[in-house]
């Protein structure tokens, strides 16, 4: 889920938080995993919003093939038009966890809004959790670090169940 914002200011936090996030959690998740049986790797993944159904997907991947083995100037114009109008899926980075002949995949952006975020809601806007932030409006690395550290022990905990 991609996070919808209720203001400016709610945006103008999330930016000071989601790098720090992602850094620290991509640091955590690798001590982890190194502490573990579990083997991991990365990849690059796009994402749809969930509100893009697959006959919509669908019709997008035909126009992008077609796109690319079309011949005809005007006609890649046209798709190009059409596909404007459409919907697109976004680029995500995905952890992909192995453990003998268990798998599971993971979205670190979704790890990173249990970071930054309260009360993840796919519907309504996001709250950013300012327990992570100073008084003057800065990161707080000691809370950003246990935080992070929480949400990747929950991670393993689950997986483990």
């Amino acid at each position: 889920m991609r996070p919808k914002f209720a203001n400016l200011e709610a945006w103008h936090q999330a930016e000071i938080l989601m790098q720090p996030a992602f850094i620290r959690l991509i640091d955590n998740l690798t001590q982890r995993v190194e502490a573990s049986s579990w083997h991991s790797s990365y990849q690059d993944v796009m994402r749809w919003d969930e509100e893009v159904c697959e006959e919509t997907r669908g019709r997008i991947a035909l126009l992008q093939q077609e796109l690319k083995t079309t011949t005809s100037d005007d006609r890649a114009t046209e798709i190009q038009a059409v596909l404007a109008q459409l919907p697109s899926a976004y680029p995500s980075y995905e952890l992909c966890l192995t453990q003998g002949d268990r798998t599971a995949s993971v979205d670190i952006w979704d790890l990173c809004y249990q970071i930054c975020f309260r009360d993840l809601d796919n519907h309504q806007p996001v709250t950013v959790d300012r327990s992570l932030l100073d008084e003057v409006g800065q990161v707080d690395w000691i809370a950003l670090d246990e935080k992070t550290k929480w949400v990747v022990e929950t991670l393993f905990t689950q997986l483990d169940e």
